[in-house]
């Protein structure tokens, strides 16, 4: 019973982190969130019932469609809806946050009336078998998502700590002017950023459908709140801080599920708000400010 809770922790954790992620480099980067990141989410999600339900297609061409999907909304997100208010020099900082989130209600609105309101089943097919190993019944779906997440992020963080162009980027997080000056195309880094975290929605979308087996036009706001718990409990702009937070929060869920609270299963994202506030504001992996 514990192992069955626990890959089930870690299979949850694992969706939440690559979600904490999207907010974490867009935040890392342009200091902003984006509260339109849920939703684009959402449409990844979509992507795979479309893909795999509707038109019978294999699995890892949903995958596929869906990062295109996102990445071309996270471009286009990024190009009419912040980069205009970062050459305003009159704009308010808080412009590109009420921008994100009239972009989310659009999104919101625009999935219910093509895709239909309601829960749309997911057709897993050969993933929805399972085995046994000794008193442990393991799903392969599970495995399957486990997995994907785990190499992304593992992919992600060479990328950002070998590679020139995650050098870039975090050269771009850490001093925009300073990286600029040392050649970064800052411009099309901050680009690339947005577009480069909104597939990472999109895939962690079509996990979730997996998972749950279904999806929704509401789920990007609910999904969206709980990335916002984990990069404030993991540190704002941590990479490692939304991977931690995420499995923390995903452990955390099914124990409160096991224990036979699972009303209260979408709250403990909050109450480790409140605590992690308390006890240490920057958050797990943060860094004190003057």
């Amino acid at each position: 019973m514990f192992l069955e809770q626990l890959i089930n922790g870690l299979t949850t954790g694992s969706i939440y982190a690559m979600v904490a992620l999207g907010y974490t480099l867009v935040f890392g980067v342009l200091g902003i969130i984006n509260m339109a990141h849920g939703e684009i989410f959402m449409f990844g999600a979509f992507m795979g019932v479309v893909i795999t339900t509707t038109f019978g297609l294999p699995l890892w061409l949903a995958f596929l469609v869906a990062a295109i999907v996102t990445g071309i909304m996270g471009y286009l997100l990024e190009l009419l809806a912040l980069r205009p208010l970062r050459k305003s020099s009159e704009s308010s900082h808080l412009a590109p946050l009420i921008s994100t989130i009239g972009v989310s209600i659009f999104l919101e609105n625009a999935a219910d009336q093509y895709f239909g309101s309601g829960n749309h089943p997911v057709e897993s097919g050969w993933l929805d078998t399972s085995f046994t190993i000794g008193s442990v019944t393991i799903y392969t779906v599970q495995l399957v998502i486990f997995f994907i997440a785990i190499a992304l992020m593992i992919g992600l963080s060479y990328w950002l700590l070998k590679t020139k162009g995650g050098k870039a980027l975090r050269a771009t997080a850490e001093d925009l002017d300073t990286a600029s000056l040392l050649g970064v195309n800052t411009k099309r880094m901050i680009t690339a950023t947005v577009v480069l975290a909104s597939v990472i929605g999109g895939i962690a979308g079509i996990l979730v459908g997996m998972a749950f087996s279904s999806v929704n036009p509401q789920m990007g706001l609910a999904i969206g709140l709980k990335g916002l718990a984990i990069i404030i409990l993991g540190g704002m702009g941590s990479v490692k801080g939304a991977v931690v937070g995420g499995m923390i929060l995903g452990l955390s869920e099914t124990v409160i599920v096991a224990i036979g609270l699972s009303g209260y299963r979408d709250a403990i994202a909050f109450v480790m708000i409140i605590i992690i506030l308390l006890l240490r504001p920057q958050g797990l992996f943060g860094k004190k400010t003057a």
